[in-house]
């Protein structure tokens, strides 16, 4: 057996071993709570008004649409938002879009992602006439069943009418209202189609869940997501914005540049530990154990889970560990 195949039939051995507790694990839900920090509510990096809804500009808004943020965009033109929330949040995400003023029709959305807390009420909008602008990779996500390993089930195709209506493939740009939009892929970074949206005149950056500042991070290792592309992908956005630049997140309060900047450094650290231990033939569990998530400014509160779907997306690029790994 030559070293590729051999180290193919030890992939394949570690990753069923690892599979194992995973498929009888409970996967935790989305707490709408974590909406809001105290940070927020002091005035921090955006600042809250009526209900969910926390005003970064006279035109610029975050409204908190089942635990998951939904930039909107107000013009003249109509509205545009940057992911339309999870499931059973229409109701009141449209209440709160009317209560922006202006005209009230939704005309375009950008989905930063194709997970479902991101765009839950896209078939609202879309039949309603709205574009629906994401990457390829989201509408191809969305609009096949595919298989889910960790959870031991198929998913099924999203309805189509909730699917992109527009494809990215790299960069785009366009101009609503006096608003410069810059968008862009992120490679592997939380999944395989992230976008980020630059409302470069506001200077506010919308990232998806390519920011974690609430919850675990996550890496749709499925997907092809990796921790590689996840800091990336940041390192791309920390080209884009500055100092003043204020980031928003798929879920939790609205960040400064330097608190990206340091879960960027946070990511960064990790990746290295992590490299390390799968260089040394170490499971998620073994990990656990070791302590790899010890002594950093955040706590995890499922590290198993995280760190399953780092392997595994580490394996997935384990050309990439080092120059001796095959």
């Amino acid at each position: 057996m030559d070293r590729r195949n051999a180290l193919k039939a030890g992939l394949a051995g570690a990753i069923s071993v690892w599979a194992s507790p995973l498929l009888h694990a409970t996967v935790a839900g989305v707490n709408p709570g974590n909406g809001a920090t105290a940070r927020d509510l002091q005035g921090g990096a955006a600042a809250r008004t009526n209900g969910g809804v926390r005003t970064l500009t006279k035109r610029l808004a975050v409204l908190e649409a089942g635990g998951s943020n939904v930039v909107a965009l107000s013009s003249a033109d109509g509205i545009t938002l940057v992911d339309t929330g999870a499931p059973g949040s229409g109701d009141r995400l449209m209440a709160d879009l009317k209560g922006l003023g202006g005209n009230g029709k939704v005309q375009a959305v950008f989905n930063t992602h194709y997970h479902v807390a991101q765009t839950g009420n896209n078939e609202a909008f879309g039949a309603a006439g709205a574009t629906i602008v994401a990457h390829d990779r989201t509408r191809q996500w969305m609009s096949i069943d595919h298989w889910l390993p960790d959870q031991n089930r198929f998913e099924k195709a999203r309805p189509k009418g909730s699917w992109p209506t527009e494809v990215v493939f790299n960069t785009g740009s366009r101009k609503i209202g006096d608003e410069q939009i810059d968008y862009g892929y992120l490679v592997v970074a939380h999944t395989a189609g992230d976008i980020y949206v630059h409302f470069k005149d506001a200077n506010v950056l919308a990232v998806g869940d390519v920011a974690s500042p609430v919850h675990d991070p996550e890496l749709d290792w499925i997907t092809g997501a990796w921790i590689g592309g996840r800091v990336s992908a940041m390192d791309a956005l920390l080209k884009i914005g500055n100092d003043q630049t204020r980031v928003v997140p798929g879920t939790g309060p609205v960040m400064t540049w330097a608190e990206f900047k340091a879960e960027r450094e946070l990511m960064e650290t990790v990746r290295q530990r992590l490299f390390k231990q799968i260089r040394q033939g170490e499971g998620p569990q073994e990990m656990v154990d070791g302590g790899v998530l010890k002594d950093l400014p955040r706590t995890w509160k499922d590290p198993y889970t995280f760190l399953y779907a780092a392997a595994r997306g580490l394996w997935g690029n384990h050309n990439k560990l080092d120059p001796d790994v095959v």
